[in-house]
């Protein structure tokens, strides 16, 4: 652990970092070599696109980690405000993706593949801003009361890391289906 209260937790800090590198350098090569039509393709009528899994993963992890640095005290937008309306989806416009239904995970599309990659990207940033801006005290403050026990900093980003390693693993998942087709 750094001894300087004013540096993140070193330990701490240089494992989040490396499991958000690892969904992020991913990312691209998932998204690599499909068209639109490719991203948006659905192994059945019920199942979740490449796409959607990949522009929820990113929701998630925009808004969980923008949540985050205003429960601690260092509020942040969302990188989403900047791309809501490139996206134009028909969603409530802070939507994350969470509990849609298969009408409207069926509903998404994408301008182009390099829109879902610069997205990450800007969320990304986002994240290594936020955990670069942590202290070793960050981590055992709660940041959300609604659930029993109430949730730490560091409870939440362990959730946000599985979660986006869930997601990027299905959609390479559902990728290698779609190619299997071809």
């Amino acid at each position: 652990m750094a001894t300087d209260d004013t540096q993140p937790a070193t330990l701490a800090h240089d494992l989040l970092v490396d499991g958000f590198e690892r969904v992020h350098e991913e990312f691209p090569q998932v998204v690599e070599r499909l068209s639109v039509a490719e991203l948006c393709w659905r192994p059945d009528a019920d199942a979740n696109s490449v796409g959607w899994l990949l522009w929820h993963l990113t929701r998630v992890q925009d808004d969980h980690m923008a949540g985050l640095a205003g429960a601690l005290g260092d509020p942040c937008d969302q990188v989403w405000s900047r791309w809501r309306d490139q996206f134009d989806l028909p969603y409530d416009p802070d939507d994350i993706g969470y509990g849609q239904t298969s009408e409207q995970v069926g509903a998404f599309t994408v301008k182009s593949p390099a829109q879902l990659t610069k997205y990450h990207e800007g969320v990304h940033e986002l994240t290594l801003e936020v955990l670069g801006r942590l202290k070793a005290e960050d981590y055992t403050r709660v940041v959300d009361e609604n659930f029993d026990p109430p949730v730490t900093a560091a409870a939440r980003l362990v959730s946000v890391l599985n979660d986006i390693t869930a997601h990027i693993g299905q959609a390479a998942y559902v990728k290698g289906m779609l190619l299997r087709t071809h």
